[in-house]
């Protein structure tokens, strides 16, 4: 037997990108190639039948350098509580923990003692900007050897609120925050809410890149930038726009000569996820946590299958970290790096996202950048008609949600097992800026079904 790395295919002759486009053309009988076997995507993408080295160019790496993190989150009410969570979900395969924190005298010195473990990941999830809660933190993690990132994102919460934290833009106190503070980094964008409102992929990708840019104009940038992002269902093209977003990043940083480093922390999307089957939840989550690792994100944090009607459960957060567990330890999804590196598709999407995204981007710089459009409607605007195209497809069923709007079980109830409210919550409010508001295509639907019921007892 040869010891030689002989190449395999050698005896057999290559066949180039022209006469696959032949032979196709043959079998069609006659038929459009183009518009027989060529779709287009919501965002203007021609998805072809087949890729080729002749036509599609390999790109350089764009993921992360080391195997994902499995995340869980946690909710920070009773302080003693959240410190047996996180330690009992560390003891249970989890590698990092988000700490969901609303109020800021949440006693964070305790939390971070009581914490049996150390040489982790930790994100603090902040829904309030307050300078001696973060400089409490960091005086927390003295002689600690934790990696900390605390998400403040001012204009974040500007796009979910409509109002700035507290005081007008909020930029002096995270300035601060940020060459005051030695042990974290408050570097972050939430891009979560642009896949969770209806955004497109190409409209989440470049609302993401000028969202960040409005921090890169008015402050240093010295530590590593954690931005949270949402995994919707298109498979591939959700791998490619999280590679196409560490490409668009990197690039903008480059202009603006910052050399920090990248985390993306990744989370699937609500937008698709229903009140009824909600065990269908636990496909969906796991589809989009596989394109989140394949993308390259730096870390993973399940959705809960009942996360839009339980309240924070055991049991929900055990199978939702044990489908990251079965990615990673018995699918080997972190045996190899890079794995979508050389799929002529995956490199072809991700340089189409990013290239149309870099165009929109520089549309949005020139008409005066992302606050500028967000104070005057235009963002909102082009979110929602993307959502209404979004919502057209799936109450005319071309859109599927198994067990929803196909498929259903007419003897599923529902009413009884609601913990939390899950449809959009409206309070009149004075606002500086319209909010983007989180929907999920089934809310209607759903809502009609609950009637339902109330009518049958």
């Amino acid at each position: 037997m040869s010891t030689t790395s002989d190449n395999l295919f050698e005896g057999f002759e290559g066949v180039s990108s022209k006469q696959w486009k032949q032979q196709i053309q043959y079998e069609l009988k006659g038929a459009d190639f183009n518009e027989t076997l060529v779709w287009e995507s919501p965002e203007g993408i021609k998805v072809r039948p087949f890729y080729h080295a002749d036509e599609d160019a390999i790109s350089l790496p764009a993921s992360a350098s080391h195997p994902f993190l499995v995340c869980q989150e946690i909710f920070v009410f009773d302080v003693e509580k959240s410190i047996r969570r996180a330690n009992d979900s560390m003891s249970r395969g989890a590698e990092s923990l988000r700490f969901v924190v609303s109020d800021e005298k949440a006693d964070v010195t305790q939390l971070i003692n009581g914490l049996a473990f150390e040489n982790a990941t930790l994100y603090f999830d902040l829904k309030f900007l307050s300078i001696d809660f973060v400089k409490r933190l960091d005086s927390a993690l003295n002689g600690k050897s934790f990696v900390v990132f605390c998400s403040i994102d001012p204009i974040g919460n500007l796009v979910s609120d409509g109002n700035w934290f507290g005081k007008k833009d909020d930029f002096e106190d995270l300035a601060k925050l940020s060459t005051q503070t030695k042990n974290l980094s408050v570097h972050a964008i939430d891009a979560r809410l642009y896949q969770n409102s209806g955004a497109n992929i190409v409209q989440q990708l470049t609302y993401t890149l000028a969202h960040a840019t409005e921090y890169f104009n008015r402050m240093p940038i010295d530590k590593t930038i954690l931005v949270q992002i949402s995994i919707g269902p298109n498979y591939f093209f959700e791998i490619a726009k999280v590679r196409a977003l560490r490409i668009l990043l990197a690039s903008v940083m480059k202009e603006f000569g910052i050399v920090s480093d990248i985390h993306i922390l990744a989370t699937p999307t609500k937008r698709n996820k229903t009140l009824y089957d909600y065990n269908v939840n636990m496909l969906r989550t796991t589809t989009e946590c596989m394109s989140a690792v394949l993308g390259g994100a730096d870390s993973v944090c399940n959705l809960p299958y009942d996360a839009l009607y339980h309240k924070s459960n055991e049991f929900g957060e055990r199978i939702s970290r044990n489908q990251l567990l079965i990615l990673k330890s018995e699918s080997y999804f972190d045996k190899v790096e890079n794995a979508a590196d050389g799929a002529y598709y995956i490199e072809n999407l991700t340089q189409q996202l990013a290239s149309q995204a870099l165009m929109l981007f520089k549309e949005i710089e020139a008409d005066g950048g992302f606050l500028a459009q967000l104070k005057d409607g235009t963002i909102q605007r082009k979110v929602k008609e993307a959502a209404e195209k979004e919502q057209a497809l799936f109450d005319s069923g071309k859109e599927i949600l198994i067990g929803t709007n196909k498929y259903p079980n007419k003897n599923d109830r529902m009413k009884d097992d609601l913990e939390l409210y899950p449809f959009i919550k409206k309070k009149a409010r004075k606002t500086l800026f319209t909010p983007l508001v989180e929907k999920r295509l089934a809310e209607r639907l759903e809502q009609e079904r609950l009637e339902s019921e109330n009518e049958l007892k």
